[in-house]
């Protein structure tokens, strides 16, 4: 029996892959930078609006997120439906506010909030929100 648990290694991982469904069925895949509430059961993700995950994501909202450890033995995916937050068009509206949430539990505090807030409106940021339903993983070693 093996103490592997994927959720801890989804909470500590800062890069993976999502999967979303393109038009034709064929998975797209894209390197995102994530963040997993284990509480809440749901991994955050900053995208674009313009990205063809977020297009996907709009037509079909389920998606996967895998992360692997930095030693590559170990790997986890969260499988789930999506909401998507935004584009925000205030830089003090409830969108962008997400995305200070998102960006303050991922990587701490940012050096110029009102900066950020401005990037996120300018760069037609949405929040993903993956409602985990079901994790799976391995660790090999």
């Amino acid at each position: 029996m093996s103490d592997f648990d994927p959720r801890a290694l989804l909470a500590e991982s800062r890069l993976g892959v999502l999967a979303t469904i393109k038009a034709n069925g064929m998975p797209q895949l894209s390197p995102v930078t994530p963040f997993y509430d284990r509480d809440a059961e749901r991994v955050y993700v900053s995208i674009t609006d313009s990205r063809a995950k977020t297009a996907n994501l709009r037509r079909d909202p389920r998606a996967a997120l895998e992360v692997t450890s930095p030693d590559g033995r170990s790997w986890a995916t969260a499988e789930g439906g999506v909401e998507l937050i935004g584009p925000g068009t205030d830089p003090r509206g409830p969108e962008v506010a997400a995305l200070v949430d998102y960006y303050r539990r991922a990587a701490g505090e940012h050096p110029d909030w009102d900066e950020y807030r401005a990037v996120m409106v300018s760069d037609r940021r949405v929040l993903m929100v993956l409602k985990v339903e079901h994790v799976y993983g391995q660790s090999l070693g």
